[in-house]
């Protein structure tokens, strides 16, 4: 068996930041997101378990979590008004990211490619309903980001928060609204007042 240079290539998530438009106090990179993502997805369907009567796999929502922007190691991170910015570059984008998951996917050993691809690109059985509560942790992370400048004096956060909270309430989740009502309030605080 040859060298793999999968996970060295992961390790670069470290390296990926985000927000590449927008002014920061305080950088954030890829994988401290997919980190983050991974946590509030995996509570997004504990929500829809416990709350809703569903029965999805919270660990796979946080794996997928993980690797959901795995593919930006090749690509970098596309800021989202440019990458939305109109059909033609949103499929040439598309395009872009299941080439550079194809790219990744070739660094592992043939037997974990097949297992990996079902990951990096989320094709497993129910993935596609997990993967709405990818999306929807996703853009709670990015609010929280939000949050956490504008906390810190940058009002260049103020537009991008209050289109991510439209974007979130738009995505009709009842998941949504119950991690907002029970948990997002508490980003606003400091460390004394969490007790």
């Amino acid at each position: 068996m040859g060298q793999s240079h999968f996970y060295a290539m992961l390790s670069r998530m470290k390296y990926i930041n985000r927000w590449g438009l927008m002014n920061n106090i305080k950088y954030e990179n890829i994988s401290e997101h997919s980190l983050q993502v991974a946590v509030i997805a995996h509570c997004l369907v504990l929500i829809h378990n416990k709350r809703f009567g569903g029965n999805l796999n919270a660990e796979r929502a946080a794996l997928l979590g993980i690797y959901h922007d795995s593919t930006e190691i090749i690509t970098g991170d596309m800021p989202t008004p440019i990458k939305y910015f109109n059909p033609d570059i949103k499929s040439a984008y598309k395009k872009i990211e299941n080439t550079a998951a194809d790219k990744l996917i070739s660094m592992l050993p043939d037997d974990f490619r097949n297992d990996m691809e079902q990951i990096i690109k989320a094709n497993g059985n129910n993935d596609a309903i997990i993967e709405k509560f990818v999306k929807a942790a996703d853009k709670f992370s990015a609010l929280i980001k939000c949050i956490e400048e504008i906390k810190m004096g940058n009002t260049e956060f103020l537009k991008a928060k209050e289109a991510t909270e439209n974007a979130l309430h738009d995505m009709n989740m009842p998941e949504v609204k119950v991690f907002e009502d029970e948990f997002l309030s508490s980003f606003y605080l400091s460390l004394d007042e969490q007790d």
